[in-house]
Protein backbone atom coordinates (compact mmCIF):
# COMPACT_ATOMS: atom_id res chain seq x y z
CA UNK A 1 0.00 0.00 0.00
CA UNK A 2 1.26 3.32 -0.85
CA UNK A 3 1.71 6.33 1.65
CA UNK A 4 -0.87 8.37 -0.78
CA UNK A 5 -3.94 5.77 0.24
CA UNK A 6 -6.12 7.24 3.01
CA UNK A 7 -5.29 5.80 6.32
CA UNK A 8 -9.38 4.72 6.50
CA UNK A 9 -8.74 2.07 4.28
CA UNK A 10 -6.13 0.51 6.00
CA UNK A 11 -8.40 -2.13 8.05
CA UNK A 12 -10.18 -3.43 4.77
CA UNK A 13 -9.94 -6.97 3.96
CA UNK A 14 -10.95 -7.57 0.34
CA UNK A 15 -12.93 -10.35 -0.97
CA UNK A 16 -11.03 -13.37 -2.07
CA UNK A 17 -12.60 -14.77 -5.12
CA UNK A 18 -12.17 -18.50 -6.19
CA UNK A 19 -8.86 -19.90 -7.62
CA UNK A 20 -8.53 -19.14 -11.37
CA UNK A 21 -5.93 -21.78 -12.89
CA UNK A 22 -4.64 -21.99 -16.17
CA UNK A 23 -1.58 -24.44 -15.83
CA UNK A 24 -3.50 -27.32 -16.64
CA UNK A 25 -6.87 -28.08 -17.46
CA UNK A 26 -9.38 -28.81 -14.45
CA UNK A 27 -12.98 -29.32 -13.40
CA UNK A 28 -13.80 -26.68 -11.90
CA UNK A 29 -16.41 -26.91 -9.42
CA UNK A 30 -14.94 -23.86 -6.91
CA UNK A 31 -16.67 -20.72 -8.05
CA UNK A 32 -20.34 -21.92 -8.25
CA UNK A 33 -20.13 -21.13 -12.54
CA UNK A 34 -22.58 -23.07 -14.41
CA UNK A 35 -21.10 -26.02 -16.58
CA UNK A 36 -23.61 -25.20 -19.26
CA UNK A 37 -22.69 -22.62 -22.03
CA UNK A 38 -25.01 -19.82 -22.61
CA UNK A 39 -27.79 -19.93 -24.68
CA UNK A 40 -27.71 -20.56 -28.36
CA UNK A 41 -29.94 -16.84 -28.52
CA UNK A 42 -26.71 -15.41 -27.25
CA UNK A 43 -24.46 -16.13 -29.88
CA UNK A 44 -26.82 -15.95 -32.19
CA UNK A 45 -26.77 -12.11 -31.05
CA UNK A 46 -23.22 -11.24 -30.97
CA UNK A 47 -23.06 -11.02 -34.61
CA UNK A 48 -20.80 -8.66 -37.14
CA UNK A 49 -23.59 -5.46 -36.92
CA UNK A 50 -23.34 -5.62 -32.92
CA UNK A 51 -19.26 -5.57 -32.96
CA UNK A 52 -19.49 -2.78 -35.77
CA UNK A 53 -21.37 -0.45 -33.14
CA UNK A 54 -18.92 -0.92 -30.41
CA UNK A 55 -17.25 2.25 -31.23
CA UNK A 56 -20.51 4.44 -29.67
CA UNK A 57 -21.04 4.04 -25.91
CA UNK A 58 -23.71 1.35 -24.32
CA UNK A 59 -27.11 2.91 -23.52
CA UNK A 60 -26.84 5.06 -20.20
CA UNK A 61 -30.56 4.00 -19.72
CA UNK A 62 -30.14 0.14 -20.19
CA UNK A 63 -33.62 0.38 -21.39
CA UNK A 64 -32.97 -3.13 -24.26
CA UNK A 65 -32.58 -5.13 -20.58
CA UNK A 66 -34.54 -3.51 -18.25
CA UNK A 67 -37.83 -4.55 -20.35
CA UNK A 68 -36.37 -8.11 -20.51
CA UNK A 69 -36.11 -8.26 -17.13
CA UNK A 70 -39.53 -6.51 -16.58
CA UNK A 71 -41.10 -9.22 -18.82
CA UNK A 72 -39.90 -11.78 -17.73
CA UNK A 73 -40.79 -10.72 -14.03
CA UNK A 74 -43.84 -8.84 -15.12
CA UNK A 75 -43.01 -6.02 -13.16
CA UNK A 76 -42.38 -2.50 -14.41
CA UNK A 77 -38.92 -1.52 -16.02
CA UNK A 78 -38.42 1.25 -13.94
CA UNK A 79 -38.50 -1.06 -11.41
CA UNK A 80 -35.11 -2.77 -12.33
CA UNK A 81 -31.89 -1.57 -11.68
CA UNK A 82 -29.21 -3.12 -13.79
CA UNK A 83 -25.40 -3.35 -12.83
CA UNK A 84 -21.69 -4.93 -13.61
CA UNK A 85 -22.72 -8.36 -12.01
CA UNK A 86 -24.83 -8.31 -8.86
CA UNK A 87 -22.42 -7.71 -6.72
CA UNK A 88 -22.28 -4.02 -7.90
CA UNK A 89 -25.70 -3.60 -7.10
CA UNK A 90 -24.86 -4.94 -3.76
CA UNK A 91 -22.23 -2.29 -3.77
CA UNK A 92 -24.92 0.46 -4.56
CA UNK A 93 -27.10 -0.56 -1.99
CA UNK A 94 -24.68 -0.43 0.65
CA UNK A 95 -23.68 2.88 -0.42
CA UNK A 96 -27.51 4.07 -0.87
CA UNK A 97 -28.64 2.85 2.57
CA UNK A 98 -25.71 2.37 5.02
CA UNK A 99 -22.82 4.71 3.91
CA UNK A 100 -21.36 6.72 6.30
CA UNK A 101 -22.67 5.31 9.51
CA UNK A 102 -25.80 4.21 8.35
CA UNK A 103 -26.49 0.24 10.05
CA UNK A 104 -26.95 -3.35 8.37
CA UNK A 105 -27.43 -6.62 9.56
CA UNK A 106 -26.43 -10.06 7.72
CA UNK A 107 -25.89 -13.88 8.84
CA UNK A 108 -22.48 -14.47 10.34
CA UNK A 109 -21.75 -17.23 7.64
CA UNK A 110 -23.08 -15.60 4.40
CA UNK A 111 -21.39 -14.14 1.37
CA UNK A 112 -17.77 -12.68 2.19
CA UNK A 113 -18.63 -9.82 0.11
CA UNK A 114 -21.15 -8.02 2.66
CA UNK A 115 -18.53 -7.12 5.14
CA UNK A 116 -15.73 -5.66 2.87
CA UNK A 117 -18.95 -3.53 1.71
CA UNK A 118 -19.57 -2.29 4.62
CA UNK A 119 -15.79 -1.36 5.50
CA UNK A 120 -15.40 0.18 2.07
CA UNK A 121 -18.28 2.42 2.38
CA UNK A 122 -18.39 2.68 6.09
CA UNK A 123 -21.78 0.74 7.42
CA UNK A 124 -22.04 -0.05 10.32
CA UNK A 125 -22.30 -3.70 10.22
CA UNK A 126 -23.93 -6.75 12.91
CA UNK A 127 -23.64 -10.25 11.92
CA UNK A 128 -25.89 -12.46 13.53
CA UNK A 129 -24.66 -16.09 13.92
CA UNK A 130 -26.69 -18.87 12.16
CA UNK A 131 -28.26 -21.25 14.30
CA UNK A 132 -25.98 -24.71 14.94
CA UNK A 133 -27.36 -26.27 11.87
CA UNK A 134 -26.81 -23.02 9.61
CA UNK A 135 -30.20 -21.87 9.41
CA UNK A 136 -31.18 -18.62 9.54
CA UNK A 137 -33.15 -17.87 12.95
CA UNK A 138 -36.15 -16.01 11.19
CA UNK A 139 -36.65 -14.48 14.75
CA UNK A 140 -33.27 -12.61 14.92
CA UNK A 141 -34.32 -10.38 11.52
CA UNK A 142 -38.19 -9.82 12.75
CA UNK A 143 -38.64 -5.88 13.64
CA UNK A 144 -35.09 -5.48 13.61
CA UNK A 145 -35.15 -1.69 13.27
CA UNK A 146 -31.87 -1.82 10.94
CA UNK A 147 -31.15 -2.53 7.06
CA UNK A 148 -31.19 -6.23 6.62
CA UNK A 149 -29.17 -8.25 3.92
CA UNK A 150 -29.89 -11.61 3.39
CA UNK A 151 -28.80 -14.39 0.72
CA UNK A 152 -31.13 -16.81 -0.26
CA UNK A 153 -30.44 -19.36 -0.40
CA UNK A 154 -27.12 -18.91 1.77
CA UNK A 155 -23.46 -19.03 0.81
CA UNK A 156 -21.80 -21.14 0.98
CA UNK A 157 -24.38 -23.32 3.08
CA UNK A 158 -27.06 -23.35 0.28
CA UNK A 159 -30.00 -23.34 3.30
CA UNK A 160 -32.99 -21.13 1.87
CA UNK A 161 -35.62 -19.45 4.13
CA UNK A 162 -39.31 -19.92 2.13
CA UNK A 163 -41.06 -16.93 1.09
CA UNK A 164 -43.58 -16.67 3.79
CA UNK A 165 -40.39 -16.31 6.14
CA UNK A 166 -39.11 -13.78 3.92
CA UNK A 167 -42.35 -11.76 3.93
CA UNK A 168 -42.34 -11.99 7.52
CA UNK A 169 -38.82 -10.17 7.81
CA UNK A 170 -39.75 -7.85 5.03
CA UNK A 171 -43.23 -6.85 6.55
CA UNK A 172 -41.99 -6.56 10.20
CA UNK A 173 -39.01 -3.83 9.08
CA UNK A 174 -41.17 -1.36 7.23
CA UNK A 175 -39.03 1.78 7.78
CA UNK A 176 -35.51 -0.14 6.55
CA UNK A 177 -34.50 -1.79 3.91
CA UNK A 178 -34.64 -5.52 3.34
CA UNK A 179 -32.30 -6.31 0.45
CA UNK A 180 -33.00 -10.53 -0.46
CA UNK A 181 -29.80 -11.29 -2.62
CA UNK A 182 -30.96 -14.03 -4.98
CA UNK A 183 -28.24 -15.11 -7.09
CA UNK A 184 -29.05 -18.47 -6.42
CA UNK A 185 -32.80 -18.36 -6.13
CA UNK A 186 -33.78 -19.80 -9.91
CA UNK A 187 -31.94 -23.49 -8.32
CA UNK A 188 -34.62 -23.29 -5.25
CA UNK A 189 -38.29 -23.19 -7.35
CA UNK A 190 -41.14 -21.62 -5.12
CA UNK A 191 -38.88 -19.18 -3.12
CA UNK A 192 -38.14 -16.06 -4.76
CA UNK A 193 -39.82 -13.25 -2.89
CA UNK A 194 -39.72 -10.98 -6.52
CA UNK A 195 -43.44 -11.39 -6.28
CA UNK A 196 -43.24 -9.24 -2.86
CA UNK A 197 -41.80 -6.02 -4.51
CA UNK A 198 -45.21 -4.37 -5.31
CA UNK A 199 -46.31 -4.99 -2.14
CA UNK A 200 -43.61 -3.88 0.16
CA UNK A 201 -41.72 -0.56 -0.47
CA UNK A 202 -38.85 -1.85 1.44
CA UNK A 203 -37.92 -4.62 -0.36
CA UNK A 204 -35.11 -4.71 -2.88
CA UNK A 205 -34.21 -8.18 -4.42
CA UNK A 206 -30.94 -8.67 -6.47
CA UNK A 207 -30.37 -11.29 -8.62
CA UNK A 208 -27.44 -12.40 -11.24
CA UNK A 209 -27.59 -13.46 -15.09
CA UNK A 210 -23.75 -15.73 -13.71
CA UNK A 211 -25.30 -18.85 -12.56
CA UNK A 212 -28.83 -20.01 -13.61
CA UNK A 213 -27.99 -18.25 -17.51
CA UNK A 214 -24.30 -19.07 -17.64
CA UNK A 215 -23.01 -15.44 -18.43
CA UNK A 216 -20.78 -14.81 -15.40
CA UNK A 217 -18.00 -13.82 -17.28
CA UNK A 218 -19.74 -10.87 -18.98
CA UNK A 219 -20.62 -9.01 -15.71
CA UNK A 220 -24.88 -8.79 -15.43
CA UNK A 221 -26.94 -8.42 -12.68
CA UNK A 222 -29.45 -6.50 -11.29
CA UNK A 223 -32.37 -5.91 -8.48
CA UNK A 224 -35.90 -5.76 -8.23
CA UNK A 225 -37.74 -3.34 -6.30
CA UNK A 226 -40.15 -0.16 -5.97
CA UNK A 227 -39.42 2.90 -8.25
CA UNK A 228 -38.59 4.46 -5.39
CA UNK A 229 -35.71 2.34 -4.40
CA UNK A 230 -34.65 2.01 -8.07
CA UNK A 231 -34.69 5.90 -8.02
CA UNK A 232 -32.28 5.75 -5.23
CA UNK A 233 -29.73 3.62 -6.73
CA UNK A 234 -29.67 5.38 -10.16
CA UNK A 235 -28.79 8.51 -8.58
CA UNK A 236 -25.81 6.97 -7.26
CA UNK A 237 -24.90 5.50 -11.01
CA UNK A 238 -25.10 8.54 -12.69
CA UNK A 239 -23.31 10.14 -10.15
CA UNK A 240 -20.32 7.81 -10.62
CA UNK A 241 -20.68 5.55 -14.01
CA UNK A 242 -23.46 6.16 -16.24
CA UNK A 243 -21.92 3.66 -18.64
CA UNK A 244 -21.78 0.75 -16.11
CA UNK A 245 -22.92 -2.28 -17.92
CA UNK A 246 -21.48 -2.66 -21.97
CA UNK A 247 -23.48 -3.20 -25.07
CA UNK A 248 -22.45 -6.52 -25.36
CA UNK A 249 -23.54 -7.71 -22.21
CA UNK A 250 -26.83 -5.84 -22.59
CA UNK A 251 -27.27 -7.54 -25.98
CA UNK A 252 -26.41 -11.33 -24.46
CA UNK A 253 -28.16 -11.00 -21.31
CA UNK A 254 -31.50 -9.76 -23.19
CA UNK A 255 -31.20 -13.17 -25.22
CA UNK A 256 -30.73 -14.96 -22.21
CA UNK A 257 -33.71 -14.14 -20.16
CA UNK A 258 -36.43 -14.10 -23.05
CA UNK A 259 -35.04 -17.65 -23.87
CA UNK A 260 -36.76 -19.33 -21.12
CA UNK A 261 -37.18 -22.88 -22.66
CA UNK A 262 -33.07 -23.22 -22.49
CA UNK A 263 -33.21 -21.63 -18.80
CA UNK A 264 -35.98 -24.04 -17.66
CA UNK A 265 -33.76 -27.16 -18.79
CA UNK A 266 -30.29 -26.28 -17.48
CA UNK A 267 -32.28 -25.53 -14.28
CA UNK A 268 -33.79 -28.98 -14.53
CA UNK A 269 -30.57 -30.23 -14.57
CA UNK A 270 -28.40 -28.85 -12.76
CA UNK A 271 -31.24 -29.95 -9.58
CA UNK A 272 -30.99 -33.16 -11.15
CA UNK A 273 -26.93 -33.15 -10.64
CA UNK A 274 -27.34 -31.65 -7.32
CA UNK A 275 -29.26 -34.15 -5.94
CA UNK A 276 -27.31 -36.68 -7.32
CA UNK A 277 -24.50 -35.58 -5.81
CA UNK A 278 -25.97 -35.12 -2.60
CA UNK A 279 -27.22 -38.54 -2.62
CA UNK A 280 -23.31 -40.06 -3.62
CA UNK A 281 -21.88 -38.14 -0.82
CA UNK A 282 -24.49 -39.03 2.01
CA UNK A 283 -24.00 -42.83 0.87
CA UNK A 284 -20.10 -41.79 1.74
CA UNK A 285 -21.09 -40.98 5.33
CA UNK A 286 -20.65 -37.31 3.99
CA UNK A 287 -22.43 -34.54 6.47
CA UNK A 288 -24.37 -32.70 3.45
CA UNK A 289 -26.29 -29.50 4.19
CA UNK A 290 -30.21 -29.67 1.99
CA UNK A 291 -28.22 -27.35 -0.34
CA UNK A 292 -31.15 -25.48 -2.79
CA UNK A 293 -28.49 -23.77 -4.79
CA UNK A 294 -25.93 -24.74 -7.71
CA UNK A 295 -23.54 -26.43 -5.01
CA UNK A 296 -23.38 -28.77 -1.79
CA UNK A 297 -21.60 -27.88 0.89
CA UNK A 298 -20.47 -30.90 3.11
CA UNK A 299 -18.03 -32.37 5.08
CA UNK A 300 -16.72 -36.16 6.25
CA UNK A 301 -15.45 -37.60 8.69
CA UNK A 302 -13.12 -39.75 6.76
CA UNK A 303 -10.91 -37.13 5.55
CA UNK A 304 -10.75 -33.48 6.37
CA UNK A 305 -11.60 -31.24 4.20
CA UNK A 306 -8.36 -28.82 3.88
CA UNK A 307 -7.05 -32.44 2.95
CA UNK A 308 -9.74 -33.33 0.52
CA UNK A 309 -9.11 -30.02 -1.07
CA UNK A 310 -5.38 -30.51 -1.65
CA UNK A 311 -5.89 -33.67 -3.11
CA UNK A 312 -8.49 -32.89 -5.25
CA UNK A 313 -6.38 -29.81 -6.26
CA UNK A 314 -3.27 -32.57 -7.22
CA UNK A 315 -5.80 -34.30 -8.80
CA UNK A 316 -6.97 -31.40 -11.61
CA UNK A 317 -10.39 -30.79 -9.31
CA UNK A 318 -10.94 -27.85 -7.43
CA UNK A 319 -13.28 -27.17 -4.97
CA UNK A 320 -13.25 -24.36 -2.50
CA UNK A 321 -12.37 -24.58 1.11
CA UNK A 322 -12.94 -21.99 3.53
CA UNK A 323 -10.75 -21.91 6.43
CA UNK A 324 -12.90 -19.57 8.68
CA UNK A 325 -14.50 -20.56 12.18
CA UNK A 326 -17.39 -22.78 12.38
CA UNK A 327 -17.44 -24.12 8.82
CA UNK A 328 -13.28 -24.86 8.70
CA UNK A 329 -14.69 -28.41 8.47
CA UNK A 330 -16.64 -28.18 5.56
CA UNK A 331 -15.74 -27.72 2.00
CA UNK A 332 -18.35 -25.81 -1.00
CA UNK A 333 -18.23 -27.46 -4.43
CA UNK A 334 -20.53 -26.30 -7.17
CA UNK A 335 -22.16 -28.10 -9.89
CA UNK A 336 -20.31 -29.61 -13.24
CA UNK A 337 -22.26 -31.66 -15.34
CA UNK A 338 -23.82 -34.95 -14.69
CA UNK A 339 -20.09 -36.74 -16.42
CA UNK A 340 -18.19 -34.46 -14.26
CA UNK A 341 -19.37 -34.99 -10.96
CA UNK A 342 -19.68 -38.95 -11.61
CA UNK A 343 -15.90 -38.29 -11.65
CA UNK A 344 -15.55 -36.36 -9.03
CA UNK A 345 -17.40 -38.98 -6.68
CA UNK A 346 -15.07 -41.44 -8.41
CA UNK A 347 -11.90 -39.63 -7.66
CA UNK A 348 -13.13 -38.87 -4.00
CA UNK A 349 -13.82 -42.82 -3.49
CA UNK A 350 -10.00 -43.20 -4.75
CA UNK A 351 -8.47 -40.55 -2.29
CA UNK A 352 -10.27 -41.52 0.72
CA UNK A 353 -9.71 -45.23 -0.08
CA UNK A 354 -5.70 -44.38 -0.52
CA UNK A 355 -5.84 -42.62 2.63
CA UNK A 356 -7.14 -45.52 4.84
Amino acid sequence: MSRFMRKEYDSIVPYTPGEQLNDKKYIKLNTNESPFPASPKVLETINEKLISNLRLYSDPKLKKIKEAIAEFYGVSANQIFVGNGSDDVIAFAFMAFGGLGGEFCCPDITYSFYPVFADLFKVNLEQIPLKSDFSVDVNDYVNKGKNIIIANPNAPTGLALTHDEIELIVKTNPDNVVIIDEAYVDFAPGVSAVDLVNRYENLMVTQTFSKSRSLAGLRVGFSVSSKALTDDLEKLKYSFNPYNVNTLSVEAAAAAILDRKYYEDTISQTIEIREFTKSELIKRGFTVTDSKSNFVFAKSDKIPSSELYEELRNRGILIRYFNSPRINEYFRMSMGTMEQMKTVIEVIDEIIKERE
